[in-house]
């Protein structure tokens, strides 16, 4: 994944055709969650954003689904975005298009399989922030939205403390960022320090909690 807190306005020069923040928006923030649903940490998250009545996407691994397709529904009930993290958490740089494809063709069809009519977009962010430009160009005709982000705290790296993760959430989140924790248990300790204080700390200035469509 790229080596940085934020995005660099480089970045999104060089790669317009992925979504990076979501400019028109008002006073809201998009808090995404990468490789879940995970037993004792998704119910977790789902109860602390509920407490704040914050909306939030789920890039959704397809093996986690399947393992737990209760919590996948709690998420789509709370009224949450479902995106796409491919089945088996690949890295696009070291796999072929074809087996890339494959992955992400798997993983979206068990969230239609249990998502059903309630679905209305193809959300999918590439794990590690890793994709080939052939990879992204057949996902995208395919008629996938590429969401990467603005912020991301770090989460599963446990030789930061937490509160220097939480730090650069609050420090580097303003306006239409789109900020990636984790609801994985690499990031179990991280993340629970930080999402309850980051939703404290921007509800406390006025900012509401978007799920991204």
């Amino acid at each position: 994944m790229l080596d940085v807190f934020s995005t660099t306005p480089i970045l999104k020069r060089l790669f317009p055709q992925y979504i990076w923040e979501v400019s028109d928006s008002k006073d809201e923030i998009f808090l995404t969650f990468d490789d879940g649903p995970q037993e004792g940490i998704t119910d977790w998250t789902l109860d602390v954003l509920k407490k704040y009545k914050a909306k939030a996407t789920f890039f959704c691994l397809g093996k986690n689904i399947s393992k737990y397709p209760k919590l996948f529904e709690r998420i789509i009930n709370e009224g949450h975005s479902i995106g796409n993290h491919t089945y088996d958490h690949l890295k696009g740089w070291n796999v072929s298009k074809e087996r890339y494809l494959e992955d992400i063709f798997r993983c979206q069809e068990i969230i239609q399989d249990n998502a059903g009519s309630s679905l209305s977009h193809k959300l999918f962010r590439p794990p590690y922030g890793k994709i080939k430009p052939t990879q992204a160009k057949e996902t995208l005709e395919h008629g996938f939205k590429i969401v990467m982000w603005t912020v991301i705290a770090y989460d599963w790296r446990n030789d930061l403390e937490p509160k220097k993760c939480l730090n650069r959430v609050i420090d580097t989140t303003e306006n239409g960022s789109i900020v990636v924790l984790h609801d994985s248990i690499k990031a179990e300790r991280n993340m629970k320090f930080v999402l309850p204080r980051a939703l404290e700390h921007f509800s406390k200035r006025g900012y509401n909690f978007k799920a991204l469509a």
